[in-house]
């Protein structure tokens, strides 16, 4: 663990860096929920039910696989979030992922994203 000391004051203390990462966490934990509080719970109610249904008829209903690949934590943790979402919006070509674009936006595939790696099953 490396320590930095700060000397503009006349006690000299350390700071531990793992400190500042939880600060930083924090801080980056409460800029997500005002991010993702913008997106009413009417459209949070419809995003929910077009992962279910629209997402479910090809990656299977509980998200373990079908025609797409399975849409579970354990195996969405390979790639970004940036990567996710960029799948959702634009699709695969040559396969049968469709570019989900003209239906979401990007702060609603942000939030999906974040509900597919925090659930193992539905929500």
């Amino acid at each position: 663990m490396r320590m930095r000391f700060s000397t503009t004051r006349k006690n000299v203390r350390p700071v531990r860096n793992d400190a500042l990462i939880v600060v930083l966490a924090l801080c980056l934990s409460a800029f997500s929920t005002v991010l993702f509080a913008d997106i009413r719970s009417e459209r949070q109610t419809e995003l929910l039910y077009l992962l279910d249904h629209d997402c479910g008829s090809c990656h299977g209903m509980t998200r373990k696989g079908g025609l797409g690949s399975p849409l579970l934590p354990s195996l969405l943790a390979e790639r970004s979030d940036d990567a996710l979402a960029s799948i959702i919006l634009d699709g695969i070509p040559g396969t049968p992922m469709p570019p989900w674009r003209p239906l979401i936006n990007v702060e609603e595939t942000r939030w999906l994203v974040r509900i597919l790696r925090n659930k193992e099953e539905k929500p």
